[in-house]
């Protein structure tokens, strides 16, 4: 109960928590943030990290001055192509078993709405998932167990995480520091959350219809 109050915390003041961290560890925050992104995208188990309302206040964060956008841009874009590479090639590895069996530490529910996703959307499921959470870390395994081709994948990885990476990030830099944003951050974090699930929401209502 600890923890995930910590955690509620952690993502509804995700910028006093930024600043926080940038006044002990300074030029580390870059490293902690790549971190952060590649894990969210690149290990099917973590699902739950907050990608959008990150990137959003680290933007705003460094319209500030604190962090230097040009190199947040690269980095995360970097950290968000190769988690996705590497979600990939662990579907790949392990196969298709994973929709025979019940394997430890992966959540079906979410496996199985991330499949369906795929199928209705199919290869720009790659590039849509960046922007809705959970589906976001499942859609590469999913592509991978699948043996989408690689080129294929490579092409919507690419293009999904600059936009991805570049939208968020910018977004903060330039509205960040807005007078009404910055005075109701809280709020705006919240419904950049509510935003992103409202697709995973949809796709969990309709299949519980059509069941």
């Amino acid at each position: 109960m600890d923890f995930l109050r910590w955690a509620v915390d952690f993502v509804l003041h995700l910028d006093h928590h930024l600043v926080s961290m940038i006044q002990t560890y300074g030029t580390w925050t870059y490293l902690i943030l790549f971190t952060v992104v590649f894990v969210e995208t690149g290990l099917v188990v973590m699902p739950f990290l907050p990608g959008d309302s990150l990137l959003f206040a680290a933007g705003a964060i460094a319209a500030q001055g604190a962090l230097e956008i040009g190199w947040l841009f690269g980095l995360l874009t970097t950290a968000a192509i190769l988690g996705d590479t590497v979600n990939y090639w662990i579907g790949r590895a392990v196969g298709p078993r994973v929709f025979r069996e019940n394997v430890r530490y992966l959540n079906r529910k979410h496996l199985d709405r991330t499949h369906r996703f795929f199928e209705r959307h199919g290869g720009k499921t790659i590039f849509l998932a960046r922007f809705v959470p959970i589906v976001r870390t499942f859609a590469p395994f999913v592509a991978g167990v699948g043996t989408m081709s690689y080129g294929k994948f490579w092409a919507y990885n690419v293009v999904g995480g600059v936009v991805w990476v570049g939208s968020f990030l910018l977004a903060g830099y330039w509205f960040g520091n807005l007078a009404v944003v910055r005075d109701n951050f809280t709020l705006v974090l919240v419904a950049i959350i509510v935003i992103s699930v409202l697709p995973l929401a949809v796709e969990v209502v309709r299949s519980r219809r059509e069941a």
